[in-house]
């Protein structure tokens, strides 16, 4: 150990960013309080995502492996019998006279672009309005809440889900080494390792928006709301007997069952729901409702129908349409607006970023992501610019505003703007009310018995192969959430001993053994 000229203490193993400055906290992002919303400043945050989205060229860093498909998306104009406008005055739900044109975008998240569709891991559903303002990306998945809740954990998140660095090999020996240490995502993890965690297909999958959004009316007055996707289908879970059955005959089973399902005219429907509730800290909530890891049970807030979306027509070519259709949850149009969700501010900034690196700077002029309604920008330059958002009668000389001269105006605002009241200390800091295992253990009581038995077996059976001391947090960490629940895992443990994994060294014998020698040519 030794002191910096500022009395700091470092060592060899202290962690610090690109500038080699140390890093003082690497669990929380500066916000004004402790509920957000987050300040601009947050260097080690920017300097870690900005970073990990440019981990990987050209493959997605997360959601490789997907599958798509067009359609178009209708309003009913009503929620719970009164004039949506009451709530938001988004065209995309008072215009019911239009069919809004969609892409959506289904996939899984940790695996590459070729990995089977049935492992075990959330499933992204994102979809692209092509709305008369503009374009609108609801960008989720299909569990409804997250692993975390702070945006500077999701590069390690990521990380620790990924193969080991050095080997290659998958080990869940490395996610739970994170997730033990992350008890928030307990709730996420008793979804993932039950038949939730691995969908039968993606017409049978729901979705969700995930984190609380805000609608906003036309008098700029906001609330919080939160998106939901149900299959008209119907909802269809594997067990994981069941999902290796299936992988061993096909590993791009769901996306062939949306193509063939579209080609023979059985189009999959989902009907849009919403959750409202009035903006602010509900102080007579357990659980401050901006935390992406907890659900708004259907009880205390109610559904209510909006919409239904149809998808009627395959991409025509998977590169073009698919692979370079680009999402992020900070593209939104009037009558929408964020809430002060950490993870949610932090995946704004990094998704549209991500994209830029991925895809390219002009990525909004490739004609999957192009807006369906005029374009006119100041923005010019960079890789691949083809010049397509410029005003028909924009004097081409002018590429700034204001002009007088025949440049682009600004707009009139169609509302109210709606201007949140926000003040507190800024600071780096966890929400105050965490209640990270509560929902957990609810959720493990509201499964059916199947629902129970699987998720034990598939936690057991991975956490079997980790060592003790991650083990022993786990079930320290089950203790809290439920004492059926704990008691089970605790059980599976001490049958399964110190039993490691050997599946992947019986494949590696056996390939060794059944292998048929050949001549050479």
């Amino acid at each position: 150990m030794n002191k910096d000229h500022n009395g700091h203490i470092e060592g060899d193993d202290t962690l610090t960013n690109r500038q080699g400055h140390p890093v003082t906290d690497n669990q929380s992002v500066r916000t004004v309080g402790n509920r957000g919303p987050t300040t601009l400043e947050n260097y080690d945050f920017l300097e870690k995502i900005t970073h990990f989205d440019r981990e990987k060229i050209p493959e997605r860093i997360v959601h490789a492996r997907g599958a798509g498909a067009h359609g178009y998306f209708e309003s009913y104009g009503t929620i719970n019998g009164e004039a949506i406008s009451k709530y938001t005055r988004a065209k995309v739900f008072t215009n019911t006279d239009v069919q809004t044109p969609v892409f959506v975008r289904f996939s899984t998240v940790v695996h590459g672009g070729h990995s089977p569709e049935t492992l075990r891991d959330p499933r992204g559903f994102a979809i692209k309005f092509y709305t008369e303002d503009g374009n609108w990306d609801l960008v989720g998945n299909n569990l409804k809440i997250f692993f975390i809740r702070d945006p500077l954990k999701f590069p390690d998140m990521v990380h620790s889900f990924r193969p080991d660095p050095v080997t290659n090999v998958n080990d869940p020996e490395r996610m739970f080494d994170f997730l033990c240490q992350t008890p928030e995502s307990m709730h996420m993890i008793t979804f993932l390792f039950s038949p939730w965690g691995i969908p039968a297909n993606y017409r049978n999958m729901q979705g969700s928006g995930v984190h609380a959004y805000k609608w906003v009316n036309e008098e700029g007055k906001g609330v919080l709301v939160k998106y939901h996707w149900e299959p008209v289908q119907g909802i269809k879970n594997l067990t994981q007997k069941e999902a290796d059955e299936i992988q061993m005959k096909d590993y791009s089973h769901a996306t062939l069952d949306l193509y063939e399902a579209i080609e023979r005219g059985e189009y999959p429907e989902w009907e849009l729901y919403v959750q409202i509730m009035e903006d602010g800290e509900h102080p007579e909530l357990d659980f401050d409702p901006l935390d992406p890891t907890k659900l708004w049970y259907k009880e205390d807030f109610p559904w209510h129908k909006v919409g239904k979306m149809v998808l009627n027509k395959n991409p025509e070519n998977y590169f073009a349409e698919v692979e370079q259709a680009a999402f992020g949850t900070g593209v939104i149009v009037d009558g929408l607006d964020f809430s002060d969700d950490k993870l949610l501010q932090g995946r704004t900034f990094s998704y549209s970023d991500t994209q830029r690196y991925r895809v390219g700077s002009n990525y909004l002029q490739l004609p999957i992501n192009k807006p369906k309604k005029h374009v006119a920008s100041n923005q010019e330059g960079g890789q691949m610019d083809f010049r397509t958002n410029f005003g028909e009668h924009q004097n081409p000389h002018v590429n700034y505003e204001p002009s007088l001269i025949g440049g682009l105006k600004e707009s009139q605002n169609p509302g109210k703007e709606h201007e949140p009241y926000v003040e507190g200390n800024v600071k780096r800091e966890t929400i105050s009310r965490e209640n990270n295992f509560g929902q957990a253990g609810e959720t493990y009581r509201r499964f059916n018995d199947w629902e129970r038995d699987e998720l034990i077996a598939n936690l057991t059976g991975a956490l079997a192969t980790c060592r003790k001391e991650i083990q022993d947090r786990m079930v320290d960490m089950l203790t809290q959430c439920d004492e059926d629940y704990r008691k089970r895992i605790a059980e599976g443990l001490k049958k399964a001993g110190e039993q490691k994994d050997t599946k992947g060294e019986e494949a590696v014998k056996q390939a060794e053994q059944m292998g048929h020698p050949s001549d050479p040519y």
